[in-house]
């Protein structure tokens, strides 16, 4: 799934009064965050994720991994923060732009 700038922006705004949902520590991305990522990302659509692992690259390792291991988007990261979007085909929650 590609997103345009337009429905990028739109959940950029939605996720800015989010609070992190899943966090990731020293042990990195483990199945445990993987899952708990996934039943959130079923239940919320759009969730932000912390990653307090190492330095800048491991941080980021670990957020891109998140997203393609739970087949989501990565639409924002700032810092150890990330916003990932996955639309939940049963029940729509977020109705994106065109």
């Amino acid at each position: 799934m590609q997103l345009n700038e337009r429905q990028k922006k739109h959940l950029r705004r939605l996720g800015h009064a989010l609070h992190p949902l899943v966090q990731m520590g020293n042990a990195g991305l483990t199945d445990a965050v993987a899952a708990e990522m996934e039943r959130a990302l079923n239940d919320h659509e759009l969730v932000k994720a912390s990653a307090r692992v190492g330095d800048r690259d491991a941080r980021d390792l670990a957020l891109t991994g998140l997203a393609t291991r739970t087949t989501s988007l990565l639409v924002q990261q700032i810092g150890h923060v990330g916003l990932f979007f996955r639309k939940n085909p049963k029940l729509t929650r977020i109705v994106l732009p065109d």
